[in-house]
């Protein structure tokens, strides 16, 4: 009797094992990096067709991770037809279209597309493989005699596969090693990873762990005690505070320079494996050799940036170097491409850097988001500690540079580029709100993330802002930050937060505030320095702050005021509150006319009765506001609803629309201007 699929392929007993495997593996970054290497698994079901038994095969699909491996993230596939591609295979020139006839070897609808290890699995004449990136495998594959130095550490038991590119070959290499090895339970490929296989699911996961941890064993046993060197005098890390606060100076000019021929979002790592890296005499040659496992160059680009300043060095010096340096990676990053394109290579993606190096500083790493940028950084990481170990044992001997180049710019990694959905309009974008833990800025900040931006939630009110940053999808899409709009330190901070999350700051919301409604004679002076202190003086810093990191970045921006129908509108018992707000409002002309030469946008929305889910109004001014017009304070936002000539009642999202609106793109030749967002209030027009 077989065993019968009920429903997805995770429903599968045999598919379940994959799944259950798969996921302590990839739980552990020892095993594995981010999003690298695949498992499989074969058994048997019934042909709903034919009603004979049949030879499957479940195996991780193009892209995903192990650690979050879903039933649809796998592909089932007919091991007879997966195998039959060995009589029509054309040769190790044509491998890639191998690929393609993947799709014919598909067993049901549904799952996830095969990716070009699918041949190593389904090839080797085992139930269960594991493919894997493990730092402990890679040092031995990239150590200058790896092949030597496997047989030292495994024997017999796991066999040397040299240097070949990911695809059919690599498969039909693997299978061969396999059968003329008998006793072995995997092999190190060399410059790559590990291949482990077992007859049972539990047998394969504990030959792909047999194998890591005897390599972490060997290469803490043999290795010797500086294999980067001693460290250079004056290249130690900064202490915790000048290091975040250098680093802060830093990462708005950097992201500058990553974004030279796209926009990226940054991520900043100061771990003690990075800083010690750049402590030691021989970072600068392993720096330059670049990664080797093709998982970790696909990330990180061919090589890193690497400042060649001890962290003393003069912050401005340190600034025109970076620029220096940018100019010559990109000479020779393009002489790279130039070197081995062909002319069917795709068209170069860009040269700037992805993970640029600061000694005493740490790791800046750059991407389409914030996720992206995260793990090009723990890719390095990854590549920091292959070059640990293999320096250990031996010497860092990556692949060639010209098997790099196929690999960044091979065929199949451009049509997985292609496929990828187009970006929303405020992808890259990184954006700043103040005031975002409630109300009208915390539907700005949901807007913003919603359109592809990362969020810096500001707000004097620490678990408010936290709340929100855990609802827009926590620390890859939104931080947190308390911030007080009327302290210069505070907002520096709330700043240097931002940079040092996503790399800069691109759009900022002037939204925090406070209202006071008294008639002019029961307003006191403590009253007015209040509310200009919080939202006028308040507005003017927080932009200011923001001026001073967009031109850093010189990559343009925005900025947003929330100001107020009531900065035209004259109405009773409001003066300390419209005062401001007019203020508020010519500072968007003022700043828009400043800050176009760099780019800079500045407008402005004038909403109106925003009283649903705004803490202003539940903190008194909904009680106040009703008391002047005589209403019910539960009904205040039907009153505001009739007085406009559309008969709405304004909500807070509708002011974060307008929002999107000037920030979205469709705007991009606008500034100085205000929208109303009042359902229509005659007296307010804009004149």
């Amino acid at each position: 009797m077989t065993d019968q699929p009920q429903g997805p392929a995770g429903t599968h007993p045999v598919a379940a094992q994959l799944l259950d495997r798969s996921h302590r593996l990839g739980a552990d970054p020892r095993n594995t990096n981010y999003a690298g290497g695949n498992t499989s698994a074969k058994g048997s079901a019934t042909d709903p067709v034919t009603g004979d038994d049949v030879e499957l095969m479940w195996v991780k699909g193009s892209g995903g991770d192990l650690g979050t491996l879903r039933a649809d993230g796998l592909a089932a596939l007919r091991v007879d037809r997966l195998r039959a591609l060995t009589g029509v295979y054309p040769g190790v020139e044509r491998e890639d279209e191998m690929v393609a006839a993947f799709d014919y070897c598909l067993h049901g609808k549904g799952g996830a597309a095969p990716s070009i290890d699918t041949a190593m699995h389904g090839l080797v004449e085992a139930p269960h493989v594991d493919h894997l990136h493990p730092d402990s495998g890679i040092a031995l594959a990239c150590a200058a005699d790896g092949e030597k130095l496997t047989a030292e550490c495994f024997g017999q038991t796991v066999v040397w596969v040299p240097w070949r590119r990911p695809g059919f070959q690599l498969g039909l290499d693997i299978a061969a090693v396999k059968e003329a090895n008998p006793e072995a339970i995997g092999c190190v490929l060399g410059g790559h990873g590990i291949t482990a296989w077992g007859a049972t699911s539990e047998e394969c996961e504990q030959n792909s762990l047999r194998i890591i941890r005897d390599a972490e064993a060997f290469l803490a046993e043999r290795g010797t005690p500086e294999p980067f060197g001693p460290v250079l005098s004056g290249y130690e890390p900064l202490p915790g505070d000048e290091r975040r606060a250098r680093a802060a100076a830093l990462a708005p000019l950097i992201r500058g320079l990553a974004s030279a021929d796209r926009p990226q979002v940054g991520h900043w790592s100061d771990s003690d494996p990075v800083l010690d890296f750049l402590s030691r005499a021989e970072h600068p040659r392993l720096a330059a050799l670049g990664t080797s496992c093709p998982d970790h160059f696909l990330r990180t680009k061919v090589r890193p940036l690497v400042l060649d300043l001890p962290p003393g060095a003069p912050l401005e010096r340190v600034r025109e170097r970076l620029v220096e340096l940018h100019a010559e990676y990109r000479e020779e990053y393009r002489a790279y491409y130039d070197r081995h394109a062909s002319p069917d290579s795709p068209a170069m993606r860009g040269a700037d850097p992805a993970v640029v190096l600061v000694p005493g500083v740490g790791m800046f790493s750059f991407g389409k988001d914030k996720q992206t940028a995260r793990v090009a950084g723990e890719f390095y990481l990854n590549a920091i500690n292959v070059m640990r170990g293999a320096e250990a044992v031996s010497s860092y001997a990556p692949i060639e540079e010209s098997e790099k180049f196929r690999i960044e710019y091979w065929e199949l990694e451009e049509a997985k580029l292609r496929r990828m959905p187009a970006p929303k309009a405020l992808a890259t974008r990184v954006a700043l709100v103040t005031g975002a833990g409630s109300g009208i800025g915390k539907a700005i900040a949901h807007r913003l993330v919603a359109e592809g931006a990362c969020v810096v939630v500001a707000d004097l009110n620490a678990d408010g802002a936290s709340a929100v940053a855990d609802e827009l999808g926590g620390p890859d899409k939104a931080v947190a930050v308390t911030v007080d709009v009327t302290d210069e330190e505070q907002i520096k901070a709330a700043f240097d937060s931002a940079v040092l999350a996503f790399g800069g700051v691109d759009l900022v919301v002037n939204n925090a505030g406070i209202s006071i409604s008294k008639p002019l004679l029961e307003t006191t002076a403590r009253d007015w320095d209040l509310q200009h202190d919080i939202m006028a003086r308040g507005s003017f810093l927080v932009s200011r702050e923001a001026a001073r990191v967009m031109t850093e970045q010189k990559t343009g921006g925005d900025i947003i005021y929330i100001a107020s129908k009531n900065s035209v509108f004259a109405g009773p018992n409001n003066i300390a509150y419209s005062a401001t707000k007019a203020d508020q409002a010519h500072q968007v002309r003022l700043l828009a006319a400043e800050l176009g030469g760099h780019g800079i946008r500045v407008n402005g929305v004038n909403p109106d009765g925003v009283v649903r889910g705004s803490g202003i109004f539940a903190g008194g001014w909904g009680a106040e506001r009703a008391a002047v017009y005589g209403v019910e304070e539960e009904k205040l936002g039907e009153f505001y609803a009739q007085r406009t000539l559309l008969k709405r009642e304004v909500l807070p999202e509708n002011v974060a629309n307008a929002v999107f609106a000037l920030t979205g793109g469709d705007l991009s030749h606008t500034t100085g201007l205000h929208i109303p967002v009042d359902a229509g209030v005659a007296a307010a027009f804009l004149r």
